[in-house]
């Protein structure tokens, strides 16, 4: 049984055995067959019928070290500062984000995917928590131009394996473009995001299609904001 302690309550327990007198303090632990808080104050007084419960619930107050950072008028009051915010089902439903959209022609593989990556999990919203999908909807329309810088094109390898002994498969960056172009930005992105049941949730966000057009209109998606000047290939 378990008893929930308001700012000022008793509770009273019927009782047979002979009076004896509890009395609580900071070094023992008082035990009555049920969980108590330890926040509020507890008084226990014991009749020869009954065990009286009273709880005094006390407000934390800003410690003294801490009261310099305060005004005077809440120097003697609750500390304030100490409530952490975390964001609730309402502040992140799917239905509410904003759906970008980027044209990945001519555009540096590696920064297209950590721009990408950065909007998919929420880190450039005031409300970013890291454990918690905060983030947009990402489209990206001419995956099969997106670019990469020096000889990756030729000496950037990509490996995968049936499962088999010997299944080991290889190919170059230009062969996967040529072969299935959007899994060269899937497989960036989904590197740049946390492992686990999070990632594969925040994977979701991402929609890569080879060529100008794709089935999102209805969403409106707007311009992805891009600061990073050098992510544009220079011919």
């Amino acid at each position: 049984m378990a008893v929930q302690c308001s700012s000022s309550s008793s509770v009273i327990f019927a009782s047979h055995s002979p009076a004896k007198t509890f009395s609580s303090s900071p070094n023992k632990t008082l035990f009555l067959g049920f969980s108590i808080s330890s926040k509020p104050s507890i008084v226990v007084a014991k009749t020869h019928r009954a065990i009286q419960i009273c709880c005094q619930e006390k407000t934390a107050l800003v410690p003294l070290e801490q009261r310099w950072m305060f005004e005077d008028s809440e120097i003697n009051g609750p500390d304030i500062w100490n409530e952490t915010w975390y964001p609730k089902g309402a502040d992140h439903v799917n239905t509410d984000k904003p759906w970008y959209i980027v044209d990945a022609t001519d555009k540096i593989l590696g920064r297209l995917a950590s721009t990408i990556a950065i909007h998919i999990r929420g880190k450039n919203l005031a409300t970013y928590t890291p454990s918690v999908d905060m983030g947009a909807f990402v489209i990206v329309v001419n995956a099969e131009k997106v670019a990469v810088s020096g000889k990756k094109r030729n000496q950037k390898l990509y490996r995968r394996h049936s499962g088999r002994p010997g299944g080991m498969t290889v190919e170059t960056f230009d062969q996967l473009q040529q072969r299935i172009p959007e899994r060269i930005l899937e497989h960036a992105v989904r590197g740049m995001l946390p492992k686990g049941r999070l990632g594969r949730q925040l994977f979701n966000h991402l929609k890569v299609y080879e060529g100008p057009d794709h089935p999102h209109d209805a969403q409106k998606p707007i311009e992805l904001p891009i600061r990073d000047k050098r992510i544009q290939k220079q011919r």
